[in-house]
């Protein structure tokens, strides 16, 4: 089980991990090792996750989320399976964790009278100075 909120765990069997061969530095090792892991979460079928925190989810994960609703994790910056594999894990963590917070709804707000009346002044003011810039008519 791994945790991540107060009343919400997933269940070790919800992860699907594959570990693939790694590109980069590394010579040698890199060609015959597979270090690189790639972490699948089925987020759409997940008992674990309940309705709000799937749809935040899916926003944030954005590219990572397939048609389907997996969420597909790339780890490859160790040289080691193990630290690969923690990494992943901390960013499903992390993704799930921000997907958690329920975000503060917007209140629409109008300009106070002061800030009205500034900026009309302003423009008054631009207004008048531009004013002042044409040719004078001979006959006025």
């Amino acid at each position: 089980m791994i945790h991540i909120a107060d009343n919400i765990t997933i269940d070790e069997n919800e992860i699907d991990e594959q570990f693939v061969r790694s590109s980069g530095p590394g010579g040698q090792h890199v060609n015959k090792t597979s270090t690189a892991v790639q972490l699948r979460f089925d987020v759409k079928n997940s008992p674990s996750l309940p309705e709000p925190v799937k749809s935040r989810l899916k926003k944030l994960a954005g590219k990572r989320m397939t048609e389907e609703g997996v969420l597909v994790i790339d780890a490859n910056e160790f040289r080691s399976q193990k630290m690969n594999r923690e990494e992943a894990r901390a960013r499903l963590i992390s993704l799930i964790t921000q997907a958690t917070i329920k975000p503060k709804p917007r209140k629409k707000t109008r300009p106070t009278l002061g800030s009205k009346e500034k900026r009309l002044t302003g423009k008054h003011k631009h207004s008048d100075a531009k004013k002042l810039r044409k040719k004078i008519k001979p006959d006025s």
